[in-house]
C-alpha cells in the first residue's frame, strides 16, 4: 500500500501503465531497480491494449494480433505471459463497400471483378496516368496515395475510410503517414500475388511449401491482450521493488536542481508524491507539457499536438458464427461505424456462452463531439440499426451491448505535427536527459503495441547504463508488415539514423526490430 504521505523514494517513476510503461516497469525491476508506476484508469492497465469484461463477455479495445519479426519482443510475450496462454488464430480480414466483401489485403483480380469492368477499367487507367505523370509535390496522404494507386482506387478504398477514422480531410493530412502505414501496398504487387497464387507458384523451391506471403495466422492470449498486461502487473507487484498506483493522474512532474525529479499523482482518494532519478512518461506529449515544471519553452508547440479518439460498441448477439472475419472495415458513407470486431474470431474463451457471438463496432470521434457524448443506451441502439443496414445481424438477436470511450487513442498527423513533436524532443533531450519519452502518445507516433514495448526495451537500456546508449526515437512506426509475411521485411530505424557505434552496439544486443503487428494495423487506410 502506498502511503499518501510521506514521498515515496524509487529508482524510476513512471507516468501511464499500458505496454511501454509496463515493459519498463517489468524490465527495470529485474535489474534491481524501484519503481512506481502511475495509472489514470481506476480498473485496468494495458491502456488501449486491455481487455474489457461486461457480463463475462471480454473484448479488446481495437484489435491486437500477437505477431512480431523481433526474437526480443517474442522472447518477452513469452517470459511474462507464458507460451500455454497463447493460442494460435487464423486471420481474416475484409472491406464492405457498397454491399459486396473485398478480401484485405486486396486481391486484385477479386477487386476488379466486385467493381465491374467499367470501374475497372477507370482505375487502371486511372493507375496508370498517375504513373507516367506522378504529382511532383507531395504534400499529403491524398497526393501520396493517388501517385501510388490513381485517383479512382484511392477514391474507393482509401479516402471515405480514412476521413471516417481521422476526421479530417485527406488533403490535409501528412504525407508521413501514408508511406509509414502503407507503404508496402502496391497494385502492381497485388498482381503479381495474385497471378502467383493462380498458378501456384507461390512455392519454395526446394521443399515444396507455400511461401506466407500474407500472415495467414497469428498468436493471440487465450483471454485477449489484457492477459499479458495483467500478468505483467502482477510480475512488477511480486519482485517487492515495483509499486502500480491505480486511479492516480499525473498533476505535476517537476524538475530539481540535481537531475531528479518529484512527481505529484491526483486521485478520488488524495495525492500520492514520487521522487525519482529517472522519470519515464508515455503520457500524451500534450498533456506532459502541461504538467511539467519548469514549464518547457516548446509548451506552445506541444498544445498544438492532435488526438482522435474512439469508443467501442460491444453487442451481445445470439448466433455462435456470425461471420468469420477478426474484423470488417466499413468503407460506407450510409453508416458511422468504421470496423466490425468479431471476438469469437480473436478467441472463443471471450464468450462465456457457447451459442452467443459478441461484436465490436468501433467508432471514431473527437472527444466531446456528438459520437462521444451520447448516451450508452443511444449508442447501443445506433450500433444496432447500424448492424441491420449492413445486413451483418439481425437487430431481434441482439440481447445486450456495452460502450467503452478511449480518449487519445491515434496522434494525428497533420502537417504541423513533426515539427511541433521535433521542438519538444529536442528541449527536453537537452535539458532533462533524465526524462525518457515512450510508446505511441509518450512520443506522438502511431507506433504498435510492439513498437512502444522497443521503446521501452531501449529505454531501460540506457538507465541501466547510465547515458542515451540508444536512440529511441530510430524505433520507426512502420506497418506495412501487417498482413505481410516474411517478404519484405525491413529494419525499421530510418527516420533517424544511429550513429554507427549505435548500430554496432544495438546489433549486438538484440535483433533490431521489425515488422511488429498490433492493435493499430486496422486503423491504416485499407
Amino acid at each position: 500500500m502506498v502511503s499518501k504521505g510521506n514521498p515515496l523514494k524509487v529508482d524510476v517513476a513512471i507516468i501511464g501503465a499500458g505496454p511501454a510503461g509496463l515493459t519498463a516497469g517489468y524490465l527495470l525491476t529485474k535489474q534491481g531497480k524501484t519503481v512506481a508506476i502511475i495509472e489514470k484508469d481506476e480498473t485496468y492497465v494495458g491502456g488501449i491494449s486491455r481487455t474489457v469484461e461486461h457480463e463475462g463477455y471480454r473484448f479488446d479495445i481495437g484489435g491486437h494480433r500477437f505477431f512480431s519479426k523481433s526474437q526480443q519482443v517474442v522472447d518477452l510475450w513469452n517470459e511474462i505471459l507464458g507460451e500455454d496462454d497463447f493460442i494460435q488464430r487464423p486471420r481474416m480480414s475484409r472491406i464492405y463497400y457498397e454491399g459486396k466483401f473485398y478480401s484485405y489485403p486486396l486481391r486484385a483480380f477479386e477487386a476488379l471483378w466486385n467493381l465491374g469492368i467499367l470501374r475497372s477499367t477507370v482505375c487502371m487507367a486511372s493507375y496508370l496516368q498517375y504513373k507516367l505523370f506522378p504529382k511532383r509535390h507531395v504534400k499529403s496522404f491524398e497526393d501520396w496515395t493517388t501517385n501510388q494507386f490513381g485517383h479512382k482506387l484511392y477514391s474507393i478504398f482509401f479516402k471515405t475510410y480514412t476521413e471516417k477514422v481521422w476526421g479530417m480531410p485527406c488533403d490535409e493530412m501528412s504525407a508521413d503517414w501514408a508511406a509509414q502505414r502503407i507503404k508496402g501496398l502496391s497494385l502492381w504487387g497485388a498482381v503479381v500475388d495474385g497471378l502467383k497464387r493462380s498458378l501456384g507458384l507461390n512455392k519454395k523451391p526446394n521443399d515444396g511449401q507455400e511461401v506466407k506471403t500474407l500472415l495467414e495466422t497469428f498468436r493471440y492470449p487465450r483471454l485477449g491482450p489484457g492477459m499479458m498486461w495483467d500478468a505483467a502487473r502482477d510480475k512488477i507487484l511480486a519482485t517487492g521493488k515495483g509499486h502500480v498506483i491505480m486511479g492516480h493522474g499525473l498533476k505535476q512532474l517537476s524538475a530539481q536542481a540535481d537531475g531528479s525529479w518529484r512527481m505529484s499523482a491526483a486521485g478520488k482518494d488524495g495525492e500520492v508524491i514520487v521522487e525519482a532519478a529517472h522519470a519515464i512518461s508515455s503520457a500524451p506529449m500534450r498533456e506532459l507539457s502541461k504538467r511539467l515544471h519548469p514549464l518547457p519553452a516548446s509548451t506552445l508547440q506541444a498544445s498544438d499536438l492532435k488526438y482522435r479518439d474512439f469508443l467501442t460498441v460491444a453487442l451481445m448477439v445470439e448466433g455462435e458464427d456470425l461471420f468469420p472475419d477478426n474484423w470488417i472495415y466499413i468503407h460506407d458513407s450510409k453508416v458511422k461505424v468504421g470496423r466490425v470486431q468479431n471476438f469469437r474470431s480473436w478467441s472463443p474463451e471471450l464468450i462465456p456462452d457457447e451459442d452467443m457471438a459478441c461484436v465490436g463496432l468501433e467508432y471514431f470521434c473527437f472527444e466531446g463531439d456528438g459520437l462521444w457524448s451520447m448516451e450508452d443506451d443511444d449508442l447501443v441502439k445506433l450500433a444496432t440499426d447500424e448492424m441491420e443496414i449492413l445486413g451483418l445481424v439481425d437487430r431481434k438477436k441482439v440481447k445486450s451491448g456495452a460502450v467503452v470511450r478511449q480518449e487519445k487513442a491515434y496522434p494525428v498527423y497533420d502537417e504541423d505535427y513533426a515539427a511541433n513533436v521535433d521542438a519538444m524532443r529536442i528541449e527536453l533531450e537537452e535539458k532533462h536527459p533524465t526524462l525518457h519519452l515512450v510508446g505511441r502518445n509518450g512520443m506522438h507516433r502511431y507506433n504498435n503495441q510492439d513498437h512502444a514495448m522497443m521503446t521501452a526495451m531501449l529505454t531501460v537500456e540506457n538507465i541501466v547504463a547510465g547515458k542515451r546508449v540508444y536512440d529511441t526515437w530510430c524505433v520507426n512506426e512502420d506497418a506495412e508488415y501487417h498482413e505481410a509475411g516474411d517478404e519484405g521485411a525491413e529494419a525499421s530505424i530510418p527516420n533517424r539514423q544511429l550513429t554507427e557505434d549505435q548500430a554496432a552496439a544495438l546489433n549486438s544486443v538484440r535483433e533490431v526490430p521489425t515488422r511488429i503487428e498490433s492493435e493499430d494495423e486496422g486503423k491504416e487506410a485499407a
